[in-house]
């Protein structure tokens, strides 16, 4: 039965977690495609960097987080109910919708970087652990002022940090970190900017630079 569960949480998932804001909005607002704007990249970053950051910009971070947040609730809910594993069922329907989010069926498979999708499921896996994430995220955003660095920083100390929150069933820590390689995967080409010194850096007043 929790190999059944699994591979019905992980479709939904990845199906729900496929649905692009950036994409979606893109075509309805601007009648353009974000994907062949910017950096190519369809995801909040991008699109706040190409058409600025009104409301329809900030609805796109807030769509990318819902579309997340609704089925790895849902995924949490039920194997917690079923099995008692609200944190496995959370990180591991995370997951999968961050798969989703990357390489959508709806969208060819290519898609975003995973970075609000797993912001959005740490939530549920681990409140603390998101907490302190997020932190560590501020921190450095209104620091070193790289977005993709600053995902990229806080992706990877998240199963850091859970692992020494409490003793967690090691198949949760060990999608935990799938999670967090995968967003550090997805910005390979930011870190060969960061590298080249070519990586525009972060800003709240109008159009912002890297790719989420």
């Amino acid at each position: 039965m929790l190999y059944i569960v699994m591979g019905i949480a992980a479709v939904i998932c990845y199906l729900v977690g496929g649905v692009n804001a950036a994409i979606i909005m893109s075509n309805l607002v601007h009648h353009e495609d974000i994907r062949q704007k910017g950096s190519g990249n369809p995801g909040f970053t991008n699109y706040k960097r190409v058409y600025g950051g009104d409301f329809v910009a900030w609805s796109v971070m807030f769509l990318d987080i819902l579309k997340t947040a609704l089925p790895v609730l849902a995924s949490a809910i039920c194997f917690e109910q079923m099995f008692g594993l609200w944190q496995f069922g959370a990180a591991f329907g995370g997951l999968f919708a961050m798969l989703g989010h990357c390489f959508p069926i709806w969208y060819g498979f290519k898609g975003g970087k995973a970075f609000m999708a797993g912001f959005a499921t740490i939530w549920f896996v681990d409140w603390r652990m998101a907490l302190i994430a997020m932190v560590i995220f501020l921190i450095l955003l209104f620091t070193v002022k790289y977005m993709s660095l600053c995902s990229c920083i806080s992706s990877f100390c998240c199963p850091v940090i859970l692992y020494f929150l409490h003793p967690f069933p090691i198949w949760t820590l060990v999608i935990s970190a799938a999670s967090a390689l995968l967003v550090i995967a997805r910005h390979y080409k930011n870190f060969i900017k960061l590298a080249n010194g070519t990586e525009t850096k972060f800003s709240l007043k109008s159009k912002i630079s890297g790719d989420k």
